[in-house]
């Protein structure tokens, strides 16, 4: 059994997700029992860390929260260089390196996603030892093959969708489910894969209304007269993809903060047009197909609740294996998951990079082979 003097803190940070207390359990058991290490938890992300709410973490705070939903440290979705204060963002990595240092921490744990992995970045280069966790139900962090979170969200809005197929036979309707997932669709394809959905829309693949109309209409056709939609809260019609992938090149191309600004302000706008795209699609498809069409959101109902197996066996994984990478001196780094394994993924590799459905993935061409539509 390997020993260490190490001193390490903890956060989580971003979006809460099942699974987070099963990680931070991981890592703090490992750390504690496995390699004497000691642990400080931060409350609420990146803001707690750089007003020093510290907590001393032991095994008596690691009990009992394996089975828990959420975080019990707090999470928030600031951002370490643009953190608001007083109502105005300021840059406030010198003062998390002076927490850093107040702590004597050799190493600081990050629990997040995208965000989580920027800011853990902005740390790193700083010069702070930092280790980033991936967690998000998107399952849209780069290089790694699964986030804890993805596994429970996947289960709920499956049961979802199974759900209101009985409610859209009943009543000849056409019921579409609204999943979370703004730039990548792993949540809703999978969902709409195990849960029988007739279409399945996804933020990679800008959809017609035309195309689902006949694809429901051929339903009709065929004697049945209901169809369930599984529709990712950033999937898009071709117009309004149009829109959005030139809105992007628009902020990727500014390089004066006021272009930057103005790009922003009018990337906002463009997806605040966009943004209730579920209802609008309803409307379209109860016009085009004379059925009655229903809208159903299934929200933060998707990140609650009391992890999955797979969720609580996977954070336990990463995080376990964070505390080994640490005991051996390895920073900079995501633990990813490889498999059945786990492996070190430089910083750098990761913020700023997302993880979306490649276009020939296989659970898109298993779609395709069972009939499902996906509106293109």
């Amino acid at each position: 059994m390997s020993k260490s003097n190490k001193r390490i803190g903890v956060l989580t940070a971003g979006g809460d997700s099942p699974g987070l207390n099963a990680a931070i359990r991981g890592l703090g058991k490992a750390a504690l029992g496995r390699h004497g290490m000691e642990l400080v938890g931060f409350r609420d992300g990146v803001r707690g860390l750089a007003e020093n709410r510290s907590i001393e973490m032991t095994p008596g705070n690691l009990s009992g929260i394996l089975t828990i939903g959420g975080t019990i440290l707090g999470t928030s979705r600031d951002k370490v260089h643009k953190m608001v204060v007083d109502g105005e963002p300021q840059d406030m990595i010198p003062t998390i390196a002076e927490t850093f240092e107040k702590n004597k921490l050799d190493c600081l744990v990050m629990l997040g996603g995208g965000g989580t992995a920027k800011n853990a970045m902005r740390l790193a280069k700083a010069g702070l030892n930092v280790v980033h966790l991936p967690k998000t139900i998107d399952k849209d962090v780069a290089h790694t093959d699964n986030t804890f979170g993805f596994s429970t969200a996947l289960e709920i809005a499956t049961e979802a969708i199974d759900r209101l197929h009985s409610t859209a036979h009943s009543h000849h309707r056409v019921i579409l489910a609204e999943i979370m997932g703004h730039k990548a669709g792993w949540l809703t394809l999978g969902a709409g894969l195990s849960g029988g959905a007739d279409i399945i829309l996804l933020p990679e693949i800008p959809y017609t209304v035309d195309s689902i109309a006949e694809t429901i209409q051929a339903r009709r056709d065929r004697g049945t007269n209901f169809s369930v939609i599984a529709v990712a809260e950033g999937a898009s019609d071709v117009l309004a993809h149009a829109d959005i992938a030139a809105a992007e090149a628009l902020k990727s191309s500014a390089d004066t903060p006021e272009a930057k600004q103005a790009a922003k302000a009018h990337m906002a706008n463009v997806r605040d047009t966009h943004r209730e795209h579920t209802f609008r699609l309803a409307r379209e498809l109860e016009a085009a197909t004379g059925l009655e069409s229903r809208v159903t959101i299934l929200g933060y109902v998707q990140r609650g609740g009391t992890p999955c197996a797979e969720d609580r066996l996977l954070g336990t994984r990463i995080g376990s294996a964070a505390a080994e990478l640490i005991a051996d001196g390895q920073y900079g780094i995501m633990v990813a998951s490889r498999g059945e394994d786990t492996a070190p993924v430089p910083l750098e590799d990761v913020a700023g990079n997302l993880s979306t459905v490649p276009l020939d993935h296989s659970w898109l061409q298993a779609a395709r082979d069972v009939g499902t539509g996906l509106g293109d």
